[in-house]
């Protein structure tokens, strides 16, 4: 699904190898040269992100920009995993149903160092987006990335807490979704241990959804990040 943002009309691609997705850059590229259009582009393996804003109108999305994602949307349609996004887009909630028992959490981590003081944060919302938890905890000195996984952890394990049974994922860290998504592998092996201890958490749940968003859609989770630091370094 596509996304309004700050930086254009934006959406992620994941194709189910790297054949399919070749295939559907090469067509994309021929469409933006015939067109005389050309979008941020950015490709990592099996997934490519866009974000579509008109450069001659003062930065903003158009007219324009919609219809060209209906175009470059039945590109896709030829090569995309059907269900890589099933997930629903922030924007458009209209055909989920609204319960309890299905919360969206909101993770990121942060490290000023990397590695250095880090912390994790984490936010659960109903599906009206009231917020039920918003929690950030200090970690002591680690990276970037084990402070986003143990965001998505901790915010597992109170999802558990709270009895739900199904969990929409949302963080704007590419690399942990992609990986709990089974897109990347995980090369790090000090990661291994608590992307293995997540695995085990998901299997407390009906249904978990993970969905990438820019970070500009990850504010509540940034903003428990920092809070949680500022209020450790400042003791």
């Amino acid at each position: 699904m596509w996304q309004n943002t700050k930086h254009g009309l934006y959406r992620q691609f994941n194709f189910d190898n790297f054949n399919d997705a070749e295939k559907f850059l090469i067509e994309l590229l021929d469409y933006f040269k015939k067109s005389d259009y050309y979008p941020r582009l950015e490709i990592e393996g099996r997934v490519i992100q866009l974000w579509l804003i008109n450069h001659s109108s003062s930065e903003k999305i158009t007219n324009h920009e919609f219809e060209t994602s209906k175009d470059i949307n039945e590109i896709a349609e030829k090569y995309l995993l059907l269900d890589s996004n099933k997930t629903e887009s922030l924007i458009d909630h209209d055909d989920v149903q609204v319960s309890l028992e299905r919360v969206k959490l909101y993770a990121d981590g942060g490290s000023r160092g990397n590695p250095g003081p880090s912390s994790s944060g984490f936010v659960v919302l109903d599906q009206d987006d009231k917020i039920i938890v918003d929690k950030g905890v200090y970690l002591g000195l680690t990276t970037n990335n084990q402070a986003e996984y143990t965001a998505l952890k901790l915010g597992l394990e109170e999802c558990i807490k709270l009895k739900c049974t199904r969990v929409d994922v949302f963080m704007d860290s590419l690399l942990v979704i992609n990986q709990m998504k089974g897109i990347y592998k995980i090369k790090n092996r000090e990661l291994w241990p608590i992307y293995n201890n997540i695995k085990n958490l998901i299997n407390n749940f009906d249904e978990v959804n993970f969905q990438h968003v820019p970070r500009e859609f990850n504010k509540l989770a940034d903003a428990a990040v920092n809070r949680a630091l500022d209020e450790e370094l400042n003791k």
